[in-house]
């Protein structure tokens, strides 16, 4: 049987695995891989190769959010810097533009976004912002009667701008503290 050694890099670690290609299957430290980054069945895994075999490896959650580690060196930095304000990387969704929700120039968010610290009923606007850093400001809302936050005038032009068609879909993380106008970075 044709092996090959592949390297495994990530951001989440220095550490570089080497594990085994056997056909179709990843053996060798593979489980030492996903165990020291809590891979889970249903997780996405996406291969960036940069040439002899080594791989640059981005895990994504079930909800094809990137999963977020933490560094010793980041935890540290925190710890050293007390008036820094705490901003909440702990919400993404999975969009889909239609035709009504062009129509109505509105996107509802799902249920979950109202455990996102990043939110609050209080908010009245939001950025959103697509991969080369453009960003539009947009009307957010929060129905009681639904109990689920939307986005109001500035979604189709959002869409438009970024020459999103019907049936599209994306992944949004939202960042913010709570205080202060959150954004959502488009991936």
């Amino acid at each position: 049987m044709n092996q090959k050694t592949w390297k495994l890099r990530s951001d989440a670690s220095h550490q570089t695995w080497k594990v085994i290609q056997e056909g179709r299957r990843l053996t060798g430290r593979w489980k030492d891989f996903t165990t020291a980054h809590d891979l889970r069945i249903g997780d996405i895994i996406i291969f960036k190769h940069e040439g002899d075999m080594v791989f640059h490896v981005t895990p994504f959650g079930p909800s094809r959010c990137e999963i977020q580690y933490t560094h010793p060196n980041i935890i540290k930095e925190e710890a050293d810097a007390d008036d820094a304000p705490s901003f909440s990387f702990d919400y993404c969704f999975l969009a889909e533009v239609t035709a009504s929700n062009l129509k109505e120039d509105k996107l509802y968010l799902s249920v979950e976004a109202t455990t996102c610290t990043a939110l609050n009923k209080q908010c009245q606007e939001i950025i959103l912002v697509n991969k080369e850093g453009n960003s539009w400001t947009v009307s957010l809302r929060f129905s009681e009667s639904d109990g689920m936050f939307y986005i109001r005038r500035g979604w189709r032009k959002f869409c438009l701008d970024n020459r999103c068609a019907i049936g599209d879909s994306f992944v949004f993380n939202v960042v913010g503290d709570g205080k202060t106008t959150p954004l959502m970075l488009f991936n």
